[in-house]
């Protein structure tokens, strides 16, 4: 399910950013992803978002990321060691859709310093950013 299909997109005030290669919407503690299909989202596309992030929430902001994988497009997972130094990303959700969805969040994984949560649908994903934040 898209993020503006979900019952979340009604009681969440958020921004949409829409670029190129995908969809982010930005909320008041998380950000949701949705690239667009057959992209390939690499360090150059990662700079990009970070920028606006950076813009709109500040470099000092504190977030959590959902990837809604609703199309199928390829990621570097390299991506993870080099959101690094901007230090702004908490733990992550991924919303897979299929196993091999699952097996490329599984090497992910791997390469990831913050927590990542495999999810199964987006609900389950934003539930367990909002409960996590709750009990901090």
């Amino acid at each position: 399910m898209k993020f503006e299909n979900s019952t979340y997109s009604n009681s969440l005030s958020y921004y949409k950013l829409e670029m190129p290669f995908g969809i982010f919407y930005f909320c008041e503690k998380f950000i949701v992803a949705e690239l667009h299909t057959g992209v390939h989202f690499d360090s150059l596309k990662l700079e990009l978002v970070f920028k606006e992030i950076i813009e709109f929430y500040g470099k000092d902001a504190k977030l959590d990321y959902i990837s809604n994988r609703v199309n199928s497009y390829s990621i570097d997972p390299h991506n993870w060691i080099k959101i690094e130094p901007y230090n702004i990303i908490k733990k992550s959700a991924i919303v897979y859709y299929n196993d091999m969805m699952y097996i490329n969040t599984s090497l992910e994984k791997r390469f990831s310093k913050v927590k990542i949560q495999t999810c199964l649908s987006l609900d389950e994903a934003i539930e367990w950013v909002l409960k996590l934040e709750e009990i901090k």
